[in-house]
């Protein structure tokens, strides 16, 4: 039986946008005629990872919430709620979502009100199946050259500081020290605990530095304690069993770059004196070499223990460490910088999201809530595993979480995020919404975005606070 919608609208047919459209795409149809919605769910569904239908505003809200859609194709005349009304309701709320809008009527002004409220595109019915096929097609592969855009952009601030996400003090002081160390020479001591992002601070300090040799990092722990001197140094055609021939050591891979020591306090006492004669003399000698080699390189180590309490128990030389110390950079913990976990949890959704081929997963408040009170004994990279699993699950589960409520963060042991039971909705709304701006360095734009609301509904809430604490 073929419906009436489907007389209207034509037949399927293999047309090349069709086959090019972007399978992994999620959709979502919102028309209050059923022969169009099971026309077009027959017509798509096989060609989109995700496709769901509702019959008004009030039912695809309830599925949004839910679901994040790369695309929504809207009707115009819906009961309750207009089309063009909850377009523009959407556009308030930043919700970053393409929509066609389809209509029967043939009115202009109503067309230029659903551009202006960002419509991608308008489809007059009746309309063959082709012109809305195009239509996703064009829509889907715009959001795909964003979502390059955004990649482009993203590896061309990796090679700065703007690589390292976070603008809380503890990160704005790494970042400070990152900028002043890296124009100069000196041998730079990165500390802090595992997943924190020492190797992400440490490139970062490279790319600043303006050497144009190469990054080249190495594990010290990773390394058996008889091979690192020649992993790092080199060595010669038969210096030993198994050294059928010549190689070059990581120095040599670095020269006129960087040399990255990650794990430097796993490093032997033997070994050691020989990194502190490298770094002083500026030479290099291979395993069974008769001659030394000059290099060009700079060192910058780094540790998930305290070099000064392996030095006062004999586990670590006090001469390296004084020539490694002239600078330390001090990565904190998560749990140290909650305020940066929306920022965060964002960047890796986004960029995840690309690698994985899913929808990014946009995070409510109730999300921000509970990555906020986990202490995150994993840091950075348990937190982006977290992200990783949630993409491929499409929402946030309560079981990331190792662990029950008596390892997360409470009010008792300080944390600013959770205010007391007693308080009220509003008081608890001023109160995270406060901290948001205070994260934002005062920026109500990006508190704003932070906190998925307009700039406009942000300055209104704070010119009542004001008005109330006035009073």
């Amino acid at each position: 039986m073929v419906s009436a919608a489907e007389k209207v609208a034509g037949r399927p047919s293999a047309a090349p946008a069709d086959r090019a459209l972007v399978h992994n795409a999620s959709i979502l149809i919102v028309d209050d005629e059923p022969g169009m919605r099971n026309f077009l769910r027959r017509a798509l569904e096989k060609r989109c990872a995700l496709l769901e239908v509702a019959d008004s505003v009030e039912t695809a809200e309830a599925i949004r919430q839910r679901c994040h859609f790369d695309l929504m194709i809207v009707d115009i005349r819906l009961p309750g709620r207009s089309g063009v009304e909850w377009l523009c309701e959407l556009r308030e709320r930043e919700v970053r979502t393409d929509v066609i809008v389809m209509t029967a009527y043939a009115d202009l002004d109503t067309a230029i009100a659903a551009l202006r409220c960002g419509a991608a595109d308008f489809i007059l019915k009746p309309f063959r199946l082709e012109q809305m096929v195009s239509a996703v097609q064009r829509c889907l592969e715009r959001r795909q050259i964003a979502r390059e855009n955004f990649l482009l952009r993203r590896e061309m601030r990796a090679r700065t500081l703007d690589g390292i996400i976070g603008n809380s003090s503890a990160m704005r002081n790494v970042c400070s020290i990152a900028r002043r160390v890296a124009p100069t020479s000196a041998t730079v001591l990165v500390e802090g605990e595992t997943g924190t992002g020492k190797e992400l601070v440490a490139r970062a300090v490279h790319a600043l530095s303006g050497r144009t040799g190469p990054f080249v990092p190495v594990n010290c722990g990773s390394i058996a304690p008889d091979l690192l001197e020649s992993e790092l140094f080199g060595h010669t055609k038969g210096a030993f069993t198994g050294a059928h021939q010549s190689r070059e050591g990581l120095f040599m891979y670095a020269q006129g770059g960087t040399l990255f020591l990650d794990e430097i306090a796993e490093m032997p006492l033997p070994m050691q004196a020989k990194l502190l004669r490298a770094i002083e003399e500026k030479q290099i000698r291979a395993v069974g070499a008769e001659r030394e080699m000059p290099i060009d390189v700079r060192v910058i180590t780094a540790t998930n223990r305290k070099l000064s309490t392996e030095m006062e128990q004999g586990r670590f030389r006090e001469d390296l460490y004084f020539r490694l110390n002239v600078v330390t950079i001090t990565v904190p913990p998560v749990r140290e910088r909650l305020d940066d976990i929306p920022a965060l949890a964002e960047y890796f959704s986004n960029t995840l999201s690309q690698e994985l081929g899913v929808p990014a997963l946009p995070f409510t408040h109730d999300d921000v809530v509970q990555l906020q009170t986990y202490p995150w004994p994993g840091n950075v990279r348990e937190l982006k595993n977290v992200i990783e699993r949630s993409l491929l699950l499409g929402k946030l589960p309560s079981d990331c979480f190792p662990g029950d409520g008596a390892r997360r963060i409470s009010a008792s042991e300080g944390s600013p995020l959770q205010p007391p039971l007693a308080w009220t909705l509003a008081e608890v709304e001023k109160h995270h919404m406060l901290r948001i701006l205070d994260a934002a360095a005062g920026n109500r734009s990006e508190a704003a975005r932070r906190l998925g609301v307009s700039r406009k509904t942000l300055e209104r809430k704070l010119k009542a606070w004001s008005r109330q604490d006035a009073g």
